[in-house]
């Protein structure tokens, strides 16, 4: 006897909900920065501005979540600020994000899980600040993110900051290339690198408006290719700490992770909290100001994919 499938446990917030039914443009937020990336309450401030710059620009957000066995689409304010406080909530991404779900359980999404359910929602752009690539050393440890993947095979653009420098960017564009996945550099022909404007590699696309960013979208979906876009967004000039001055200090925080025995999922957390001593706090800065400026051109993104429905 086949079994029947389970209904999926959707909810979205009226803002969202009402954005759909009228046809406005959306963007999709992930989590995983408002419980793992800062302390209460800088966090929830952030998240607040985030999803304010959205609307600055003429776009709905919808922060998305895993809460009580819930994908939430959009969170209502005292649910966003019930996160922000949160402690131990799971950092789920496509391999755990059904397990989650089927406990019952709380869990902030990572950028795969973010584009898995903003494809559920009917939402194709999605705003973040630098995704997960292949780290360094890989070539020992196999450590590749899964938000690769998950760019090739789920239809949700994805505006980032490039890759967070901290990767191994070289061999992260290669996997992006071999999985067919659209790298489109907004503006300049060069890759940025999260806190740096370029990271001093070619981006294999450039497209300097939103509209042209959208119809590559759309004719992606006519050809039934697989899989979503890559567009990589510079930090503004004033914001930017540039590559030359952060290599080093990259440098020393990678060999103080070896020092201390750090590896898997703690590499990285312990490499932004080493880097945000080492520059006295301005990394976290220039993280903000990018996700900001990702949200503002998401969202004209979303406005342009809205324009041509």
């Amino acid at each position: 006897m086949t079994a029947l499938p389970l209904p999926l446990p959707l909810r979205l917030s009226a803002e969202v909900a009402a954005a759909r039914a009228a046809g406005a443009p959306l963007v999709a937020l992930e989590s995983t920065i408002i419980t793992h990336g800062m302390p209460y309450p800088q966090n929830l401030q952030t998240a607040r501005a985030v999803e304010d710059e959205v609307r600055g620009a003429g776009a709905v957000p919808a922060t998305i979540a895993v809460i009580a066995g819930e994908i939430r689409i959009g969170l209502e304010p005292a649910a966003l600020d019930d996160l922000a406080r949160a402690r131990g909530v799971a950092k789920l991404s496509r391999a755990d994000l059904a397990a989650c779900l089927a406990q019952g359980g709380t869990g902030a999404t990572t950028v795969a899980a973010t584009m898995i359910c903003a494809a559920q929602a009917g939402i194709a752009v999605f705003a973040t600040g630098g995704i997960g690539g292949v780290h360094r050393g890989a070539e020992l440890s196999f450590d590749i993110s899964a938000d690769l993947q998950e760019l090739a095979q789920t239809r949700v653009t994805v505006v980032a900051a490039g890759a967070k420098a901290i990767l191994d960017l070289p061999k992260t564009l290669e996997v992006l290339e071999t999985l067919g996945v659209p790298v489109i550099a907004v503006g300049q022909d060069g890759f940025p690198a999260f806190w740096s404007r370029d990271s001093g590699l070619p981006a294999p696309l450039r497209m300097d408006t939103p509209e042209a960013i959208a119809r590559a979208h759309k004719m992606r979906a006519a050809l039934a290719l697989p899989g979503g876009q890559l567009v990589a967004n510079p930090i503004l000039p004033g914001d930017e700490i540039p590559a030359a001055e952060l290599a080093p200090l990259i440098a020393q925080a990678l060999r103080d992770a070896a020092a201390h025995g750090i590896g898997g999922k703690a590499v990285t957390p312990y490499l932004l909290q080493r880097l945000f001593d080492l520059t006295e706090g301005r990394t976290l800065t220039a993280n903000i100001a990018l996700v900001l400026n990702n949200a503002r051109l998401a969202a004209r993104i979303a406005q342009a994919m809205a324009r041509e429905r």
